[in-house]
């Protein structure tokens, strides 16, 4: 099992931008460094608590700063920018990289990002649909492309104007062959469009804000979509994102991982809880959608949502984890608002050098994250 690491980022409001942007560096420099395997980052235009707007130019920044660790757009917001731009960029970051690149890709889920785009009333999944598929035309085809797909808004092609003796009219290619590892981030228990990744080999990140006993619908619906394609489901594809605090004393952790107002496992599930509630998306903290909206408070979901304790109790719980769920590529440690910078870098270490290796031993694997590279 390799540990990953995602971030939205989310900090409070009064910070700072110059201060958490280096921070959410610091913390992706300190992953490589430990030896986790990837980091994510999200981005969102208009809201203040996330901070970072382009997650591939913030990640960009990061390229030289690391030396092993896979640099992954957490997402991409395909209904943000026409898919050719999307497409240039992520193939010039794919080499800038040299293939330490996954792009992340998601339709955008932010209403106040599409208000301000003037796409509110566009049904955004469907431009995600057309983007990908026009980018991913892109990366296959050569001048003049001639892209028209029935129903897709993005007609792209270089007909009427490309000068290939002088180089006018290519696209650029990425620098995987053929392409980055695609994946996309699963937010809703149940969903449907899990199916259509595993068709299209894209895999799954099963959202840290879900309960554990959705995450196994999402595996169920990644390898029925790969069976539809003729393809078998590989274990490795599937990533798991949990928020996680690990201490060398569980007094602490259980203070700074759960109980501490101040703290940013609180911070975070609070803010997280009360957008839900706007957004009437309550029911991704739910069991099922039967259960009363009353019984979602911010004590059920911490209470569901947060491993914390020490390394033995936080083996203890990610073991529980794999029992439930069954077996899974990479868990990924969601990264958090340094409010006390000296205990989350001790939990980051701890989850690299003790839990990590721990939880693969109990599970006969007894190569440890680093190695687990390749």
């Amino acid at each position: 099992m390799r540990l990953g690491y995602f971030t939205m980022p989310l900090h409070p409001m009064e910070r700072a931008w110059v201060e958490t942007l280096d921070e959410d560096r610091a913390a992706i420099i300190l992953a490589d460094k430990l030896g986790f395997y990837d980091a994510f980052v999200g981005e969102h235009l208009t809201d203040k608590l996330e901070n970072v707007t382009n997650s591939m130019m913030f990640q960009a920044s990061l390229i030289h700063s690391t030396e092993r660790i896979k640099l992954a757009t957490g997402t991409s917001n395909l209904s943000h920018i026409h898919p050719v731009v999307i497409a240039a960029q992520a193939a010039m970051f794919d080499h800038m990289s040299r293939g330490r690149f996954i792009f992340g890709i998601s339709p955008g889920a932010l209403s106040s990002d599409a208000e301000a785009l003037g796409i509110l009333g566009e049904d955004r999944n469907k431009m995600f649909a057309d983007a990908i598929d026009v980018i991913l035309a892109i990366w296959e085809r050569e001048p003049p492309y001639n892209i028209d797909f029935p129903g897709n808004r993005y007609k792209v092609t270089l007909e009427k104007t490309q000068a290939l003796h002088i180089g006018v009219g290519y696209m650029p290619k990425p620098y995987q062959k053929p392409r980055p590892e695609i994946v996309g981030t699963v937010v809703a228990p149940f969903s449907p469009g899990v199916v259509l990744m595993g068709k299209r080999d894209f895999h799954p990140l099963s959202a840290n804000f879900l309960l554990s006993c959705h995450l196994k619908s999402h595996w169920q619906n990644y390898a029925k979509g790969c069976a539809e394609a003729g393809r078998e489901a590989k274990v490795a594809d599937w990533r798991v994102a949990r928020a996680i605090f690990v201490h060398d004393d569980d007094k602490v952790a259980a203070r700074y991982g759960r109980t501490d107002p101040n703290g940013p496992y609180y911070g975070y599930y609070k803010q997280l809880l009360a957008k839900m509630v706007r957004s009437k998306r309550l029911h991704l903290f739910k069991r099922d959608r039967d259960q009363p909206d009353e019984e979602i408070t911010l004590d059920w979901v911490l209470d569901h949502c947060v491993m914390h304790g020490s390394v033995s109790s936080v083996v203890d719980q990610i073991l529980a984890l794999h029992a439930e769920i069954g077996d899974f590529g990479e868990l990924v440690y969601a990264g958090m608002d340094w409010v006390d910078p000296a205990l989350n870098k001790r939990s980051m270490q701890l989850m690299a050098e003790q839990v990590m290796p721990r939880v693969n031993a109990a599970l006969g694997n007894s190569e440890s994250p680093r190695a687990m590279r390749s």
